[in-house]
């Protein structure tokens, strides 16, 4: 059941935002959307989304610069982010982690790529739980 679960999707090109809030609803679950890092950052804080989707490259904030501010502050330092990126481009494993990033995707994606990867973020069970 994802209608339970809110999903806060950051992307400066419309289009991309348009493809995958409507894939993300289309699969029940809440979306809530941004288009630059400043207001992301904002929205974060008021609605404490479950995972956020961002691109990296954005006005104002990057999608990297809005994590590590996300990670700073007590409030949304446990949301999980989903980073998207240009094709070619990586982010080490440290900078992932200390900016709470689980998962990067390339540039072209599937929509069904990101539904998919948001299904296992959002429905992992955790190791400590784990039979």
């Amino acid at each position: 059941m994802n209608a339970d679960k809110k999903v806060l999707v950051v992307d400066d090109e419309v289009h991309i935002l348009h493809v995958v809030s409507l894939k993300l609803r289309n699969a029940g679950y809440q979306v809530i959307t941004a288009q630059d890092g400043r207001e992301a950052l904002e929205l974060a804080q008021v609605e404490a989304p479950d995972l956020i989707i961002t691109d990296y490259q954005m006005p104002y904030l990057s999608g990297l610069e809005l994590c590590q501010k996300l990670q700073r502050l007590p409030a949304t330092r446990q949301i999980p982010a989903l980073m998207l990126t240009a094709r070619g481009f990586a982010l080490d494993a440290q900078a992932m982690d200390a900016a709470g990033i689980t998962l990067c995707l390339h540039k072209p994606f599937s929509p069904r790529e990101i539904l998919q990867a948001v299904d296992e973020i959002l429905h992992a069970v955790p190791a400590e739980n784990a039979p």
